[in-house]
């Protein structure tokens, strides 16, 4: 008789099964619609092939189309997939790697013979595909020793693979197998290539290989499949669609934002319209930060490099921050902060504190920097210099659950006035098969761990756990709200941090008298402005509310001789703290209509000589036509209540 081998699912019931089991075995006992859906499965946090066979009591949790692990699995093996292809009319091409992406995955290449890959051969390459996955080839996974894998793809004068190797550990390598094509990979794949029905190679790109400037240039293919042809269809219209709203194509047009060769890669530039739309989210975001207690603080671009050698931020970031900065004196380095949190806890050691005082929060729009490779960069969303709504809680272990809500409360503020509507809660765990990734101790993880789980079942808030994803420092609750077009992002996170305190001996004299550690909670609801303001970009395609738009009317005055008359309606709107431009162009009405209406501006305002002798304006609501003929006192009125109800009990 076999032995049983005990799985416990997600919601803690118990199954048992012959040894071994496998991910789909266990799917097809529960159902068969779920085997039918089920893509991968978490084997005690890692993810595993639903055919790999699990020999020992385990914690597992099966992954459909609708978790992220599922369409990491199904991308990763059309990967594969599109490699095997290009194997086909390629062969000797050398492959790199073959990751996923937010949507979709690429594969990095080398075309034998110096050979170019141009868009018209995607097509060809999709329908290859279409015909091997129709074929429902198994996909093989094989543990092999680090010299076997050595001489395979040294036999195959793949120096690429090579190179992977040689920093692998013997006895954690595995080759993965469909058809006609064997690659390195540590999966997870699909069990076969017949899950796979809807391909679109979706465009080439160079790539130097490891993004390292120094490497060779190779050939970067993207590309997406999807389980159903409605499906990929449904994703080239919304593609369409983000196109129009790509933010770097706004902020040209909205003249938010720019960049300079001059200045550097990654740097962004905001033009006096984007530096508004800034300060407006800055100064709603202090507002509320002032409702709850916080205390702004300003803390230098750089520090001495020790400073981030005690946090562990130097270890962690070093090889993705900018080089340390020598100064004329012997042996005194500086290097730009990667991160905000070094600084305040030096704030917090700046004068002794007491139970009493406790919590202590401090805020900072603090801008870090990251040396990005040139080749990750893009528009906002990517870049080498960006600013955090940073803020840092130092507050007694009996205050932590409390404290946690409340930032909660403050990221819930936040999505209610951008009308970021449907978001999911992430509870960000360490992965405690590489402890090595961590600093602190395992006693201090539980405790952090505990409580932001405790909170956010306190708060009612319906989560999802990740198991590896916690920052190195701490665990966290990450928000990934969906934009209009269904994208997901992740904006705001919340972190608790025992370890911080601890390397930086923070303290606090508690009512027993004695010293204690203090713990630290950090959190960023916008994340980086940069990013926080693209994603608000192409989520409202530029038409942002009215409160927050850089400019909320325009005067457009219908010949030169009422230019003084438009500047006179500036003028008092502008005492009235509606944000009021003029566009006072030698151009016909309708030129000028059509380029505001382009601008998004929310209010467009005609006057001509009806309007200047009653002291009017006729009001254009921005994609919506005229709305009326209002006094300028009147319109004024108008849209201080729009604002008004727009920001309604946010602060209550």
């Amino acid at each position: 008789m076999n032995n049983m081998v005990k799985i416990t699912l997600p919601d803690n019931s118990v199954k048992k099964f012959p040894e071994p089991v496998t991910g789909l075995e266990i799917a097809q006992s529960i159902s068969p619609r779920l085997a039918k859906d089920v893509l991968s499965v978490s084997v005690n946090g890692e993810i595993w092939d639903l055919t790999r066979k699990i020999e020992n009591n385990a914690a597992i949790k099966l992954h459909t189309w609708d978790d992220r692990q599922g369409k990491e699995a199904f991308w990763h093996s059309s990967a594969h997939l599109m490699a095997e292809a290009i194997d086909h009319f390629y062969p000797g091409t050398k492959f790199g790697i073959g990751p996923t992406v937010d949507v979709g995955f690429y594969y990095d290449i080398a075309l034998p013979d110096g050979q170019q890959l141009s868009d018209k051969d995607l097509q060809k390459i999709e329908q290859k595909m279409l015909e091997l996955a129709r074929q429902k080839n198994d996909i093989v996974r094989k543990e092999i020793s680090k010299n076997d894998a050595m001489q395979m793809f040294t036999e195959k004068n793949d120096e690429l693979k090579q190179e992977l190797i040689a920093e692998l550990e013997d006895g954690t390598i595995t080759l993965y197998n469909q058809g006609n094509f064997t690659d390195l990979c540590r999966g997870p794949h699909l069990p076969n290539t017949g899950y796979i029905k809807a391909i679109k190679l979706t465009s080439i790109a160079g790539a130097y290989w490891r993004g390292n400037e120094n490497n060779q240039m190779l050939t970067r293919v993207y590309g997406v499949t999807f389980p159903k042809q409605k499906m990929l269809e449904e994703y080239l219209v919304m593609l369409e669609e983000a196109k129009k709203r790509d933010h770097r194509k706004i902020g040209k047009e909205m003249e938010l934002f720019t960049f300079s060769e001059a200045v550097g890669q990654g740097l962004p530039l905001w033009l006096p319209k984007g530096a508004q739309l800034r300060q407006q989210l800055e100064d709603f975001l202090k507002k509320v930060q002032k409702l709850y207690g916080y205390d702004q603080v300003i803390t230098p671009h750089i520090g001495d490099v020790n400073l981030y050698k005690i946090s562990g931020h130097y270890e962690k970031y070093g090889k993705d921050s900018f080089q340390p900065i020598k100064t004329p004196a012997e042996g005194e380095e500086y290097l730009l902060k990667p991160m905000n949190c070094p600084h305040h806890c030096e704030i917090y050691k700046a004068k002794p504190h007491s139970y009493k005082d406790l919590p202590i929060r401090m805020a900072e729009f603090g801008t870090v920097y990251r040396y990005e490779q040139s080749g990750e960069l893009h528009g906002l969303t990517r870049v080498r210099g960006f600013t955090q709504d940073d803020a840092h809680i130092f507050c007694r272990p009996d205050q932590l659950k409390d404290e946690f809500k409340k930032v909660i409360d403050i990221i819930f503020i936040i999505f209610k006035a951008l009308s970021f509507d449907e978001y999911t809660a992430q509870i960000s765990l360490r992965d405690p098969a590489n402890p090595e990734k961590y600093i602190g101790t395992s006693e201090n993880w539980d405790k952090a761990e505990q409580a932001i789980i405790e909170a956010c079942e306190e708060k009612g808030l319906k989560t999802v756990t990740e198991i590896g994803e916690a920052a190195f420092y701490g665990p966290k609750l990450d928000f990934m709200i969906k934009d209009a077009l269904g994208r997901s992002w992740q904006l705001g996170t919340i972190q608790v941090d025992y370890n911080l305190p601890d390397r930086f001996k923070l303290e606090y004299i508690g009512a027993d008298d004695n010293r204690h550690r203090p713990v630290m909670i950090h959190r960023a609801p916008f994340g980086s402005m940069e990013r926080f303001v693209a994603v608000l970009i192409e989520h409202t395609a530029g038409k942002f509310p009215l409160w927050l738009a850089p400019e909320q009317a325009v005067v457009l005055p219908i010949s030169e001789k009422f230019n003084e008359y438009a500047q006179k309606v500036s003028g008092l709107l502008n005492n009235s703290d509606i944000r009021t431009v003029v566009d006072d162009r030698n151009e016909k009405i309708g030129r000028k209509i059509r380029d505001n209406e382009l601008k998004r501006i929310p209010y467009l305002l005609i006057v001509g000589e009806k309007e200047q002798e009653s002291e009017t304006v006729s009001v254009r609501r921005q994609g919506e036509g005229d709305i009326g003929v209002k006094q300028i006192g009147g319109f004024a009125g108008f849209v201080e209540e729009e604002v008004r109800g727009q920001l309604s009990g946010l602060y209550n």
